[in-house]
């Protein structure tokens, strides 16, 4: 089997497309894959790391708003579909699948255009431009939630797989709990709420949690804080113009990133983030209530429908990113650390838009491509 993967830019798209690559030599050891990107984004980083190889093409997001440079963009998307076109031709694939993202215009344009089987992973719950004007021409599309489904009535063929992610539900014994809690320097008795914006921060998080640990209202629950690697040293320089230290503080340990980000997710009792595809996706399947604050300039302003997936099954809460402060973050946490009970209950309904077996429904819907 030969495939070529379409991913691009964020990891939202590339670790999709590298989950799906293992799945695929998983099951078929002498299979041959290759990604196509761009040179601009974590593509460049992360899929040589998994040990693929990346074909690099020009591709370009197109704003709606007439300008010199959105025409400049266009321009050079469309040599990339010619550039793709050329990578197709040579490398002869069974399939190309795209996991969403504007490298899969010109990349699966060029293999329908081959009469190559197409199939696009759209991970939000409000599918992005692409995947609409895609939606008609590809094979399938694979969805991440149900709710994105009814947002491609041209679909030709649609299928709910969810999207793999590398964070899963893990059953921490009472010792690793205990270890884990030990190594932060928390105290075992207090609830964990876990805060993060992302591998890059959320400055309007991060502003949020400042003002959180300088009025020093947590005292009932314990804060583990990644607040970004290009983050970090600003927010210590603010503590320290603020006369607080950064690792000399009671109920909250900051981070620049945290690495065994599954054991601590499993651990906390609250989730605080942006509502990014994965990261929600991540969130239901351990089972973890959650307070979002949508990134408020996502396109088509999809993190915020990503949010309202598991608000309307009663797993989360939203604060809009203009209503965020210390009081509103403050008086929602409080609410739902109240009552132990119902929040054990919004764990459960988060589990609820959770899918399972994901990497073997996604390769079902390839190998019924891949044979025909």
């Amino acid at each position: 089997m030969k495939v070529i993967i379409a991913a691009a830019q964020t990891g939202g798209h590339i670790n999709p497309g590298i989950a799906i690559a293992n799945k695929i030599k998983q099951e078929n050891k002498n299979a041959q894959i290759m990604f196509i990107g761009t040179t601009r984004g974590l593509e460049n980083d992360l899929v040589p790391r998994a040990g693929f190889k990346l074909k690099t093409i020009e591709a370009y997001g197109i704003n709606r708003k007439i300008s010199i440079q959105n025409i400049k963009n266009m321009l050079k998307t469309l040599k990339g579909f010619g550039e793709a076109k050329k990578i197709i031709k040579e490398f002869k694939p069974n399939i190309v699948i795209g996991t969403g993202g504007f490298i899969c215009g010109p990349a699966l344009l060029a293999a329908t255009k081959l009469k190559i089987p197409t199939i696009l992973h759209e991970s939000n719950a409000f599918p992005g431009v692409t995947t609409k004007l895609l939606s008609g021409k590809v094979n399938t599309i694979l969805v991440g939630f149900e709710d994105a489904k009814k947002r491609l009535p041209k679909a030709k063929n649609i299928v709910l797989t969810g999207t793999p992610t590398k964070i899963n539900r893990i059953e921490l014994t009472s010792l690793q709990k205990e270890k884990l809690t030990r190594e932060l320097g928390f105290k075992s008795n207090l609830p964990i709420i876990l805060v993060f914006g992302g591998s890059q921060g959320a400055k309007s998080i991060n502003k949020c949690l400042i003002d959180i640990i300088e009025s020093k209202v947590n005292t009932n629950y314990q804060i583990i804080w990644a607040a970004g690697q290009k983050q970090y040293n600003i927010i210590k320089e603010e503590l320290k113009n603020r006369k607080i230290n950064i690792d000399k503080q009671e109920n909250i340990k900051i981070m620049p990133y945290i690495y065994n980000m599954e054991e601590i997710m499993n651990l906390s009792d609250i989730v605080i983030s942006r509502s990014g595809a994965m990261t929600i996706t991540e969130i239901a399947k351990c089972l973890k209530p959650a307070i979002f604050i949508p990134f408020p300039f996502a396109t088509e302003n999809h993190q915020e429908y990503n949010a309202k997936v598991l608000e309307n099954v009663g797993a989360a809460k939203i604060i809009l990113d203009k209503n965020l402060n210390k009081e509103e973050l403050t008086k929602v946490l409080d609410k739902m650390l109240e009552d132990r009970n119902q929040l054990q209950k919004m764990g459960e309904n988060a589990g609820k838009v959770a899918v399972k077996n994901v990497e073997e429904k996604i390769y079902e819907e390839i190998k019924k491509l891949v044979e025909l």
